[in-house]
């Protein structure tokens, strides 16, 4: 996890990476990103340190990457 935080933050169209460990279960964690768009996103996945660091992750998920992402909408209620 510490080797993507950081990194990621810096790799272009990224506006947030933030990651939370799930209080009460150590190594448990969620992270929200925002991207400019699903290509920054793609190219986020898609860089070398991502491509090494996944399958590592992967050893240590319940499932899969694709399993725990969502995709989010801004909800603006209408006034």
């Amino acid at each position: 996890m510490t080797a993507a935080v950081t990194a990621s933050r810096h790799d272009a169209g990224n506006i947030e990476y933030e990651a939370h460990q799930v209080d009460g279960q150590p190594g448990t964690f969620v992270v929200l990103e925002r991207w400019e768009s699903r290509g920054a996103l793609e190219g986020h996945l898609g860089a070398p340190r991502m491509r090494e660091l996944v399958p590592r992750l992967l050893e240590l998920m319940d499932g899969t990457v694709e399993d725990g992402i969502r995709f989010l909408q801004p909800f603006r209620p209408a006034q």
